[in-house]
């Protein structure tokens, strides 16, 4: 008789089957068109991100609430959703034409409406993955409500807590806290809390604005009300999606769109028929690669090309940055500020109007073909699909688009190395499927070798969202025979539109060139170094300005 044997299934199975259940769940939430978080129906969402337990989120299956991913996932929340017991994840449906005041998160652009004191509207025109991004987040912090709610709902029943009394009342003043008021008050939110009067004292400032420097305590005080509420008088939470959305999701409404204002402004230009190349990047690091450095060498003498990229990305630069954009329209730069509701916005460059003389390339010689280049701001993950399948089709059915390469130029986190290291990846894998992309990429690591800054090359993950990688998981990318370098949320998405336009559909030359890279925002396996520690500052400024380099000397063929 055989023995059966005791399987054990590690974390890293367990955290895969997580994310599949979140993915699936998530969808399945969407098509029913409303749940309560806190209720029955978001017991399957609560379950897989605690089983997960995300870097991103901290310590989110401990007692104490956790700070620095509360940080990170209200930085990309509406101000005032803390206080909103009702959300409503909306398509574009004409609120930017209203008295309403659009709310833009400082580090996620979408447009958000306070419709009344207890509803938000989040606008999404970004795919599903924006809505996969707001509902863990909203997941995350409806959990770290309800620890604020044990902690200072007393066993006795109703009666609540003299700390949350001297929190209710500092914030319900609604003046700005002397500096002893703050301090006291501070402690006070520290036992709520289960952290210690320095942990609060280091993040307290990151949450305030100038026109509220208490932010936190409001936050605090409103997540913790919110979830009383939810116990004491069954005032459930409720997150639903607007008829409209649920209708439009998954047609490239937005991505349509966006693409045939492009096309049109192109065929305008007269510019359909000329060779052209794809750049998906920031809007100034292909700018500033061409125009930067003579424009501004009367004014840094002395400084590297380099340091007057650091100078141009400085908060307090923007006359410097204004005189770049001058120069670069000057010299056939055209630049289209979204109007589709995707948040991308585009540069043309014709290089038929370009003084090389005057530029980063003055031997440049183009022959009599002189390309366009296309640039485009990041896309948001599935929206990667959406936007660039939309962009290779021919213009109204028969004028096809002479693409003779895309580049990806973006940031990611990196599962060897750190921040600011550069990632030139062969593959992209696609997380929680069978889907694989292998691809042969213009770009070597051999090319950025001897600049300082540490090479990787290898396959990468494209995640669901990067609020949802846990190192468990990312440790067994790394370590398996997939040997993944890194993971982001748009390659394998682009890398599926590329394809299928070049060898299916036949709308693009079947042999396009593709250049992938990308600059280590993070590095999720090494504590302290998640995305939730901070941005890059200048880290990131020399190997962007790298990579969309050494992009512009293969399309202008230096």
């Amino acid at each position: 008789m055989t023995e059966t044997k005791n399987l054990r299934i590690t974390r890293a199975q367990e955290s895969s089957t997580a994310i599949e259940k979140m993915y699936i769940t998530m969808r399945h939430l969407f098509n029913r068109g409303f749940y309560k978080p806190m209720g029955i129906s978001g017991d399957s969402l609560r379950e897989a991100l605690l089983t997960l337990r995300p870097e991103i989120y901290g310590h989110i299956v401990d007692e104490k609430v956790e700070l620095k991913g509360l940080l990170y996932v209200i930085e990309r929340l509406p101000m005032g959703i803390e206080e909103c017991r009702y959300i409503n994840l909306t398509s574009h449906e004409g609120y930017d034409k209203s008295h309403f005041k659009a709310i833009v998160p400082p580090k996620r652009r979408r447009n958000c409406y306070r419709i009344d004191d207890d509803l938000m509207h989040i606008e999404i025109t970004r795919g599903r993955s924006d809505i996969y991004d707001i509902l863990t987040h909203l997941t995350f912090i409806f959990i770290e409500s309800h620890k604020i709610r044990q902690r200072v709902t007393l066993e006795e029943g109703d009666e609540i807590s003299r700390d949350w009394e001297k929190l209710e009342h500092a914030v319900t003043q609604r003046r700005k806290l002397t500096l002893i008021e703050r301090e006291k008050t501070i402690s006070h939110t520290a036992n709520i809390l289960g952290r210690t009067f320095e942990d609060i004292s280091d993040i307290y400032d990151s949450f305030g604005t100038s026109s509220s420097p208490d932010r936190f305590l409001h936050i605090i005080y409103w997540l913790g009300k919110l979830a009383i509420g939810e116990v004491a008088e069954d005032k459930k939470r409720t997150i639903t999606f607007s008829p409209i959305l649920r209708e439009r999701l998954g047609h490239h409404i937005h991505g349509e769109i966006w693409a045939t204002r492009i096309k049109e402004i192109l065929k305008t230009k007269e510019l359909l028929g000329r060779p052209i190349h794809v750049i998906s990047a920031n809007m100034h690091s292909v700018m500033n690669s061409l125009f930067a450095t003579a424009a501004l060498k009367s004014k840094f003498k002395t400084h590297s090309d380099i340091s007057i990229y650091e100078e141009l990305s400085k908060a307090e630069s923007q006359d410097l940055r204004n005189i770049v954009e001058d120069i670069a329209q000057k010299n056939g730069m055209l630049f289209l500020p979204d109007t589709s509701g995707t948040n991308i916005d585009v540069q043309i460059f014709d290089t038929a109007k370009i003084d090389w003389e005057i530029t980063s390339f003055p031997n440049t010689d183009l022959g009599e073909h002189k390309p366009v280049l296309i640039v485009m701001d990041y896309a948001f993950g599935e929206q990667a699909y959406e936007t660039i399948d939309e962009l290779l089709k021919p213009y109204k059915k028969d004028t096809f688009l002479q693409v003779e390469s895309v580049s990806i130029m973006g940031k990611a986190g990196i599962l060897e190395g750190g921040k600011g290291d550069i990632m030139i990846p062969n593959a992209h894998i696609n997380e929680g499927t069978a889907d694989n992309y292998y691809f042969e990429n213009e770009l070597t690591a051999s090319m950025f070798e001897g600049n300082g800054i540490s090479v990787f090359s290898g396959p990468m993950v494209t995640v669901l969202g990067t609020s949802l990688q846990n190192r468990d998981l990312l440790k067994f990318f790394h370590d398996s025979t997939w040997g993944v370098i890194g993971l982001e949320m748009e390659g394998s998405h682009y890398q599926k539109a590329i394809q299928s336009a070049s060898k299916i559909r036949k709308s693009i030359p079947k042999d396009v060139k593709v250049r992938y890279a990308y600059y280590a925002s993070d590095n999720p396996l090494e504590t302290g170094s998640t995305l939730a520690s901070g941005g890059l500052g200048t880290t990131g400024v020399k190997p962007t300005y790298l990579i969309t380099i050494k992009i512009l000397e293969q399309i202008l063929r230096q």
